[in-house]
């Protein structure tokens, strides 16, 4: 039976019995695992509060056929309790789980990994506001699985920008000559937001104007939901300005 370790960040549990738990991890190099964590809801268990969401460890792992098993484990960053403690941080980081786990997989993607521990740190040190950290993060993940937005030229004939249009199939905003019945509009301050979100511009994203990051909040929250298969069930649960 195979031994390995990595680092990790716990995305969600569930009871397995009477004392074990099954731990949903993304890891840093062997992409998303399932492993069983045997006596971790005892109160005697050395390392069952480290296996909760949103902390990231070191795990060791024995390889399974369906399930591998946890060895060791030793914390790294614990952002849990920070977040926890703060519902719309809380909020924001439960997207963010969700999203992580359903754009990854078996594959190694170590940009999703370092993108998740970066927001949720971000989060737990109250770096920005949580509502903007959240829309940032999910244009990036967004983007490393392969379906960037384009804020800039135009997504159907390359016209350059700035456009007023935004098509959700398209990914991106349009000119007036390929603008479709029914896109979305964004105004100049909007577009500007989300162009900073998607670079990490964090000067331009905190000088923006709360009708701004309301209407960036809506079309992120539509962007993603398209292209993420059952849509994200936490996004209704975020706190919005």
């Amino acid at each position: 039976m195979p031994l390995y370790r990595d680092e990790a960040v716990v995305l969600r549990t569930h009871k397995l019995g009477e004392a074990d738990r099954i731990v949903t991890m993304l890891t840093r190099y062997h992409g998303q695992i399932r492993a069983v964590a045997k006596g971790v809801r005892r109160t005697a268990s050395k390392f069952g509060s480290r296996l909760e969401p949103f902390m990231v460890v070191d795990v060791q792992l024995f390889e399974g056929r369906t399930l591998d098993t946890v060895s060791q484990v030793e914390t790294l960053s614990a952002y849990g309790k920070e977040i926890i403690d703060d519902y719309p941080s809380y909020t924001a980081a439960s997207a963010m789980l969700e999203t992580a786990e359903k754009l990854t997989g078996d594959d190694s993607v170590p940009q999703q990994y370092l993108l998740l521990v970066g927001a949720l740190r971000s989060l737990a040190k109250r770096e920005h506001d949580a509502s903007l950290i959240l829309d940032s993060y999910l244009l990036r993940a967004l983007s490393i699985a392969g379906w960037a937005p384009n804020f800039s030229d135009c997504a159907h004939c390359s016209a350059p920008g700035p456009h007023t249009a935004f098509v959700l199939q398209l990914g991106g905003v349009v000119c007036s000559n390929c603008k479709p019945a029914g896109a979305a509009t964004l105004d100049a301050d909007t577009a500007a937001l989300l162009g900073a979100l998607l670079a990490g511009d964090w000067t331009v994203a905190e000088a923006s104007s709360s009708r701004s990051r309301s209407s960036a909040a809506g079309l992120v929250a539509a962007y993603s939901q398209w292209h993420i298969e059952r849509g994200l069930k936490s996004l209704q649960h975020v706190e919005r300005e």
